[in-house]
């Protein structure tokens, strides 16, 4: 089992793997009582997006990771997972740059650095 952390970093190598871009991670544990963490990436289209919330969701079920709920996944212009500890956002672009939910949620201390595993192999 994972902790809070290591869950919102698996989803983020997942989504990362699967050509997420712009992969976010804040901690939002002392900002509300809703969650630990949000993930929040961009696909590049409808389509991506929704390819971005399968490979996510199968992956982790694989694991025996299932999310409570879900919401967004008909129209996959904004989909958001609910795994407890962690809520993941996958936006089309227009939506991620409309919305800006990090300017909500960051506060200049609570974003994790997510180094992609591409770039881990290239140093």
């Amino acid at each position: 089992m994972y902790t809070p952390q290591e869950l919102a970093m698996r989803i983020a190598q997942v989504l990362d793997a699967k050509k997420a871009e712009n992969v976010t991670i804040l901690k939002v544990d002392h900002l509300t009582s809703i969650t630990d963490y949000f993930v929040i990436v961009t696909g590049r289209s409808v389509q991506a997006v929704h390819a971005l919330y399968e490979e996510v969701s199968d992956k982790l079920a694989e694991e025996g990771i299932t999310y409570r709920r879900n919401d967004g996944v008909r129209e996959s212009r904004w989909i958001v997972l609910d795994y407890t500890s962690v809520i993941v956002h996958i936006f089309h672009p227009e939506e991620r740059e409309h919305y800006n939910i990090e300017r909500l949620w960051a506060d200049g201390t609570n974003q994790l650095e997510f180094v992609p595993a591409d770039t881990e192999k290239s140093e």
